[in-house]
């Protein structure tokens, strides 16, 4: 019989449906801040705090412009989420990241089927 590892990790951070951190306005305000206390370059900041470097750099154009929320959006179609089947030749790692960031991983596809629906996942 073959042992599976599945590895089940939450950082406590919230994130958005496609999973991507949140950072609040009063975080953004306090890491624009420290950045500019820093001395350092906009990169090495982002570097430095873990934040995708597009990302802090429209913060930092934002802050300079006066604004500090991105363009309104229209709302995305409420469309039913939709799965395909999906076959491996091998048994490669496999990463489901769950909306509000909760990531499964592991290398049986059945096994974490079945354990990302009973997290709620469908």
């Amino acid at each position: 019989m073959e042992t599976i590892t599945t590895e089940l990790m939450a950082d406590g951070q919230k994130r958005d449906r496609r999973g991507h951190r949140i950072t609040t306005p009063e975080r953004r305000a306090e890491l624009l801040l420290a950045y500019e206390a820093s001395g350092l370059s906009g990169a090495a900041f982002a570097r430095r705090e873990g934040i995708a470097y597009p990302t802090f750099a429209t913060w930092v154009q934002r802050r300079a412009a006066g604004t500090t929320q991105a363009p309104a959006k229209p709302p995305p179609a409420n469309r039913p989420v939709r799965f395909t089947e999906l076959r491996l030749a091998a048994r490669s790692p496999l990463e489901v990241v769950l909306p509000g960031g909760l990531v499964v991983r592991g290398t049986d596809a059945g096994a974490m089927a079945a354990l990302v629906r009973a997290l709620g996942g469908t």
